[in-house]
């Protein structure tokens, strides 16, 4: 049995244990159950910094280098910027306006943000333009990292990253090196945690479960649906890309990448989809000497739903605390969803969730002590997240043919 699966019978196991649960035994159980969720909690948030930070640098200078390989890697990695800010443009104007439609249970919502670690403001957070701006440049980075402050953080490790790419080999590899080490110690340490990640789960639950009762069980399943909504609705919106920009038949695209979608949702890994991604551009005659270098780059680093569905989570946790965000807020969000979208492939789902969504959360001011219950049930959303990438992973393909058909014959 997977881990993510262990998670989420945990999660439910506890649930209905806290719901079921008399009064009489609940609250003496209270306290334990949070001390035990809590704890967990914490042992997970201490990797989070030093595991973005590895993972940011090692993202970037693979980039770097992968973007070298000639123009056409460097016209994938425009496009695949462009693709992912309208996929966070998406979610940030979709999600808002599903949840005034169709808000979260209330009751359900606030016994389970009563039950999370550290408390938001209602309404409105205003930020002043000059503060934000000199937020990102942090004077001092090791206070940042005191404090916890992640898009400072975020700021500096990619600037790093970046001066350290103009090095000469021999250092730069030191380098790189370096992070990847401490990258790779990060995750063993969060393998280590994940272990007992059953356990923190089933305590959290158990504690949503005695303060939310069963409309805990309501208010997960409507959460799910606003994740599924969003990506469905980004998966469909891909379609056109492809038509429009590629000029492929809608129907002919739509069978060029129903079999790479199959080994999608089968396999929930893009990597695994390859061989019929490559199938359906065949299909679709688009020039070999285009697919044989977008498409490898593709499934290594660009993920459309990335974006898309960690800032759903955030903006629906925020949803929860009764948060309303500026317009700074998004674009920090922006910032950090960019990010997480280039450094975190590769990663089990599980673990992307969590180093993808705190810098987002963090830039928008939204607490993370609901993050753990949500990654519980993230088995069902990350279906949907595989199906977008492999969709828009052979739709950039075929929008990058038809460009460089256009710059060949323009010659």
């Amino acid at each position: 049995m997977s881990l993510t699966l262990r998670i989420f019978i945990a999660l439910l196991a506890g649930l209905a244990v806290g719901a079921l649960l008399p009064a009489e035994l609940g609250k003496p159980l209270l306290p334990i159950t949070d001390a035990i969720g809590n704890l967990w909690l914490q042992a997970l948030q201490m990797t989070i910094i030093p595991l973005i930070a590895g993972l940011l640098f090692t993202g970037i200078a693979q980039s770097v280098g992968q973007a070298g390989g000639g123009k056409q890697a460097g016209r994938a990695l425009l496009a695949f910027f462009l693709l992912l800010v309208f996929s966070a443009g998406w979610s940030m104007l979709f999600v808002p306006l599903l949840l005034d439609v169709w808000p979260a249970p209330p009751d359900a919502a606030a016994a389970i943000v009563a039950n999370s670690a550290g408390a938001a403001p209602v309404g409105d957070i205003k930020v002043d333009l000059g503060k934000w701006l000199l937020s990102m440049v942090p004077a001092n980075i090791f206070d940042s990292l005191a404090k916890g402050d992640m898009l400072p953080v975020v700021t500096f490790i990619g600037l790093f990253a970046l001066a350290a790419s103009r090095l000469d080999d021999d250092r730069r590899r030191q380098l790189v090196s370096l992070f990847d080490a401490v990258k790779d110690a990060m995750l063993v340490l969060v393998g280590w945690i994940f272990v007992a990640a059953p356990l923190g789960v089933f305590a959290l639950a158990i504690s949503v479960g005695i303060k939310a009762g069963l409309g805990a069980f309501g208010l997960l399943g409507h959460y799910i649906a606003v994740l599924v909504l969003v990506q469905i609705g980004l998966i469909i919106l891909v379609y056109p890309l492809a038509v429009i920009f590629g000029r492929v038949g809608p129907l002919a695209f739509a069978r060029a990448v129903l079999p790479a979608q199959a080994v999608a949702v089968s396999t929930q890994s893009s990597i695994a989809s390859l061989p019929a991604i490559f199938d359906g551009a065949e299909r679709l005659g688009l020039p070999e000497a285009t697919s044989r270098v977008v498409l490898p780059l593709a499934v290594s680093i660009f993920r459309i739903t990335s974006p898309c569905a960690n800032i759903a989570v955030v903006l629906y946790v925020g949803h929860l605390h009764g948060m309303e965000h500026s317009a700074l807020a998004f674009m920090g969000a922006l910032l950090a969803a960019l990010v997480a979208a280039v450094s975190t492939g590769g990663l089990p789902g599980s673990i992307t969730f969590l180093a993808a969504c705190v810098p987002i959360a963090n830039a928008m001011g939204v607490p993370i002590g609901v993050l753990p219950v949500l990654l519980a049930v993230e088995l069902v959303p990350d279906i949907f997240r595989t199906l977008g990438n492999v969709t828009a992973d052979l739709a950039v393909t075929a929008i990058l043919s038809r460009n460089r058909d256009r710059v060949d014959s323009a010659a």
